[in-house]
């Protein structure tokens, strides 16, 4: 049988290189500190449980990933986690953790684990090198402000706007259910 398209993944990964957010709440470890090596952890896509971390062990036993799917996708983060930390140390700023969906990428009857989703600063924790200003979500889930002017110096910094360009539309809006 020929399949062709792409099939997400039931599991998303975070690759963590310095402490922040959940990781430094949960173990005590102060926000900033790098990590001795970068970690990759598990969560459950599902908005009702509220992203749940699960375990290597969940995502086989429910069939979210093969154990081979799970190597894959964590050395997919490693050369993501490799290539984006250089992009952006170039312009002076530090990768602290970004969030990473795959998918299974069919072409006949050839599979294979691929990004499946856009890293932006809605799915990375961005800081600038100098003074550790967060340039990325940050600003909206702790009600910090900024967050166009944030995300417009990141387009900036990596040449995607000029300096004269004015970004388009407001930023996001907390909608009240």
């Amino acid at each position: 049988m020929t399949r062709q398209g792409l099939l997400l993944t039931s599991a998303t990964a975070l690759l963590i290189g310095v402490a922040a957010g959940s990781l430094a709440k949960r173990l005590g470890i102060e926000e900033g500190t790098q990590l001795p090596r970068s970690i990759i952890e598990f969560y459950y896509k599902n908005d009702k449980l509220n992203d749940p971390m699960v375990s290597e062990e969940h995502i086989t036993a429910f069939g979210w990933a093969s154990p081979q799917e799970i190597d894959d996708i964590m050395a997919l983060a490693i050369r993501v986690n490799d290539f984006l930390s250089g992009l952006f140390l170039g312009v002076g700023i530090r990768l602290v953790d970004f969030k990473m969906e795959t998918g299974r990428l069919w072409e006949n009857d050839v599979m294979r684990i691929v990004v499946a989703d856009e890293i932006s600063p809605d799915s990375c924790r961005l800081w600038d090198i100098k003074t550790n200003d967060k340039l990325d979500k940050d600003r909206f889930r702790r009600d910090l402000g900024g967050l166009l002017e944030a995300y417009t110096e990141v387009a900036k910094r990596l040449g995607i706007m000029s300096e004269g360009e004015r970004p388009q539309g407001t930023g996001p809006v907390l909608v009240k259910g």
